[in-house]
């Protein structure tokens, strides 16, 4: 038994040193020690891939896809558009947009949150003519904070739980996790939004210091269609709507000539060509907003609201096929059914219409379509993507369906009628069957390094505790702390689990750290409740470093951080969180 538990320490000490290298991606780094571990006789043969089948691999797996859904509704899109305004002091921008992430962390995944809320709040400091470094690293740690709320809300909370059932017979409860993460949340976003942000710098963002390619604004298509058309609707009620995405309409189409003059007192109808010139998010979102269509729409089975549409952008070389021709030309709508939305050429406007104007050298396309058949339509065009540019088409009228089903997943998990994986696992059915998710992304909604990641740390950690790793560590603990308070040990536990969380990914650190608050509540004879929510809070809490969580490596770019930075806010925040988080746990959790 000494030897097995010598050899688990060395293999789980070399995981930890690969992780905190990070040249090795941490996904085959896990797989790779747990092929390992198999080999020495740490994890029998019949558990090696016992992980996959865990329900906490299922539950996340789940919740990513589930998170997919509500953000291609546009539902987040809707509440956000009407509570943030650049115009507000940025403390209290920060309250508001760090409550909004907040409460959103708690009812999807927290990597996603900062994903639909990040370009927003970039956006408002363009708009406030502040530096996005500011608001960036608040709004990322609200999101991160707000996950401890909810049982679904970030995957550590999902990996204790399960563990607790495990070990005890019992999961938590949806809401179990929700009086100590609304304590440490609301203290959290308090300080960051009073005090905080001003420990951070007025850095330039690396991107805004870079003139990419084809940055300018496009000039784009957008047809009228019956349900967007309202009686007697003038192209000047348009224009409240394109202003607040920032697109600017520059004229009319009809039977396929443009209405010279003074458009803005034109009457619309059914089948009208609206000319509009701005980024490929604007456009998107103005189309949405005032429920325009696209050339092409009819060869996309839902129109502009199918599941799985995206804007792409591709640059023309010399030489493409598409160069000196037209997209009508090509017939690229009939062959790929992809349309050629908008064409960018260096800032400069044109009279023709986009699927007849001449493409040239230089030029940078606006192309939508299913990813794939977008994919085909560039290598059949000889053109070249630009990676990272593609604007998802979300699918608004469909947000009060995609809250609908959501919620009453939650509902029957919370009324116990059934458990947690299989309600989350109908409302990915629903998704899917409503057209909120297609397929295709089902499985790209997943992170499979992340599944990967859990499913082969999972019988290591069974082996770690198995062999007395777990005891042995909880016992150095009990005794560095005898003699003084028992909040000593919590403390003493909290701090070495968020020293794990700001250099391991917060799944591992969980796996190490559950068995350790379990053996040390055996060995004090308390609540083990008390210790594993200890832990549910100290692994989410990776504010020091830019690589202990996913959002942290987000913002790292676009708020033009270095890593040094982290400290200055996450320190005083992890040192608030203690505070706040062990008094809140003994007394909701007593020992």
């Amino acid at each position: 038994m000494q030897d097995q538990l010598t050899q688990i320490f060395v293999l789980l000490g070399i995981v930890f040193a690969l992780l905190v290298w990070g040249r090795i991606r941490y996904d085959l780094v896990a797989f790779g020690a747990l092929i390992i571990g198999a080999t020495i006789g740490l994890v029998p043969t019949e558990d090696v891939f016992s992980g996959f089948g865990h329900a906490a691999v299922a539950i996340i797996a789940l919740v990513l896809i589930v998170s997919r859904g509500l953000s291609s509704s546009g539902a987040v899109e809707l509440i956000a558009s009407r509570l943030i305004n650049p115009d507000r002091p940025v403390q209290l921008h920060i309250a508001v947009i760090g409550a909004l992430a907040a409460g959103l962390s708690a009812i999807v995944n927290n990597v996603a949150a900062l994903a639909l809320l990040m370009p927003l709040d970039v956006e408002a400091a363009k708009k406030a003519k502040r530096a996005a470094g500011q608001t960036l690293m608040p709004l990322s740690f609200a999101t991160i904070l707000g996950g401890m709320i909810t049982l679904i809300g970030t995957p550590p909370n999902i990996v204790i739980s399960e563990y607790r059932q495990t070990a005890l017979g019992e999961p938590y409860g949806m809401f179990d996790f929700a009086p100590v993460g609304l304590a440490v949340a609301i203290t959290g976003i308090a300080f960051v939004s009073l005090f905080g942000w001003r420990l951070l710098p007025s850095r330039t963002s690396v991107m805004d210091q870079k003139k990419d390619v084809g940055q300018g604004r496009y000039v784009a298509e957008l047809r009228i269609g019956e349900q967007s058309l309202e009686e007697g609707m003038l192209v000047a009620d348009l224009y409240p709507k394109a202003n607040d995405a920032d697109v600017n309409i520059l004229g009319l189409i009809r039977r396929g000539k443009r209405i010279r003059g003074l458009a803005r007192r034109v009457e619309l109808q059914a089948g009208d060509f609206l000319v509009v010139e701005g980024d490929p998010k604007a456009i998107e979102a103005f189309m949405g907003q005032a429920g325009l269509d696209f050339a092409g729409s009819e060869k996309h089975e839902g129109g502009v609201v199918a599941p799985g549409l995206t804007l792409t952008e591709a640059i023309v070389p010399e030489g493409a096929r598409i160069d000196g021709r037209t997209a009508r030309s090509l017939n690229l709508l009939q062959r790929h059914a992809v349309t050629l939305l908008g064409v960018a050429r260096g800032g400069r406007n044109f009279q023709d219409r986009v699927r007849l104007l001449p493409i040239r050298a230089g030029d940078v396309l606006l192309l939508l379509g299913p990813p794939d058949r977008v994919a085909d339509a560039i290598d059949w065009l000889g053109v070249f993507p630009l990676e990272g540019r593609q604007t998802e088409v979300v699918q608004r009228s469909k947000a009060g369906l995609s809250i609908g089903v959501f919620l009453a997943a939650v509902g029957l998990a919370v009324l116990g009628l059934v458990p947690l994986s299989v309600a989350l696992g109908g409302a990915v059915i629903a998704y899917v069957a409503f057209g909120l998710v297609s397929a295709r992304e089902v499985y790209a909604s997943v992170e499979w390094k992340v599944i990967v990641l859990l499913a082969s740390l999972i019988p290591l950690a069974e082996a770690f505790d198995h062999f007395g790793g777990a005891d042995l560590i909880a016992r150095e603990i009990v005794s560095l702390s005898a003699g003084y308070p028992a909040w000593v040990s919590l403390v003493a536990l909290m701090i070495v689990t968020m020293t794990l969380s700001d250099f391991l990914n917060n799944v591992a650190t969980t796996l190490i750290a559950a068995p350790i608050s379990m053996s040390i509540a055996t060995a004090t004879d308390t609540n083990p409740d008390t210790y594993l929510m200890t832990v549910a809070v100290a692994a989410s809490c990776a504010f020091l470093t830019p690589i202990g969580h996913k959002n942290n490596t987000l913002i790292l770019g676009p708020g033009g951080y270095r890593f040094g930075d982290y400290w200055r806010l996450g320190l005083p925040l992890e040192i608030i969180v203690i505070c706040v988080a062990v008094p809140t746990i003994l007394v909701v959790w007593p020992l």
